[in-house]
């Protein structure tokens, strides 16, 4: 699983291109949209946003809710339409179910989980994943921040399997805890504002 401490720290990026390099490694990989708040696999890959994730859990298809990848041996699950209440969701026991059933079909999944301090649903699926891969922007977030996120990650018994630092660029500002607030106190992008600007976040390197 790879998650961040805020929003816009690349932990997509960073996923996107982990499943493509392992997949052009030979590896079958399986990349999982679990960012059902803000969901952006289905652009990066340009495939249909649904059926994905929400449809496979709720039914039980996970087939449906696949897609081939840009390249040979990577397929692709995005997030599908977005539910009330996705943290209910993935806390359920049919998600238990659709992880076993994507693990029997790959060699490798990897979930671009939501940030870990803006919404409860990383450390729900933090719980679920064999390994934790943690993104910090040092523009983005402090060490305090950090600290909190890796705290709330040990919390549910996640193993942390390490930490990508990015942002290392000591002329620039570095904002910390409350400049970020209100960016994740609205994560869910249907009831609150949302950056519309993604262009320096990148997209998958092919």
């Amino acid at each position: 699983m790879v998650t961040s401490t805020f929003p816009e720290e690349g932990k997509s990026l960073t996923a996107c291109n982990l499943a493509i390099t392992f997949a052009q490694a030979g590896e079958d990989v399986i990349l999982v949209d679990a960012d059902m708040r803000r969901s952006t696999l289905h652009e990066d890959f340009e495939v249909p946003k649904s059926p994905g994730l929400s449809e496979a859990i709720i039914s039980g298809n996970v087939g449906a809710s696949l897609a081939d990848g840009p390249v040979e041996g990577l397929r692709l699950m995005a997030a599908g339409t977005a539910p009330p209440n996705p943290s209910e969701l993935l806390h359920s026991r049919r998600m238990d179910n659709l992880l076993d059933d994507l693990k029997s079909r790959s060699n490798l999944v990897i979930i671009d989980a939501p940030p870990v301090l803006a919404v409860t649903d990383a450390s729900v699926l933090a719980s679920r994943a064999d390994g934790v891969i943690l993104i910090v922007d040092l523009t983005l977030s402090d060490r305090n921040a950090a600290k909190r996120a890796i705290g709330a990650l040990r919390a549910v018994n996640a193993r942390i399997l390490g930490t990508v630092i990015t942002g290392l660029e000591p002329a620039r500002k570095r904002y910390g805890y409350h400049h970020y607030y209100n960016q994740y106190y609205y994560y869910d992008s249907e009831h609150g504002p949302e950056k519309k600007d993604r262009a320096h976040r990148g997209r998958a390197v092919q």
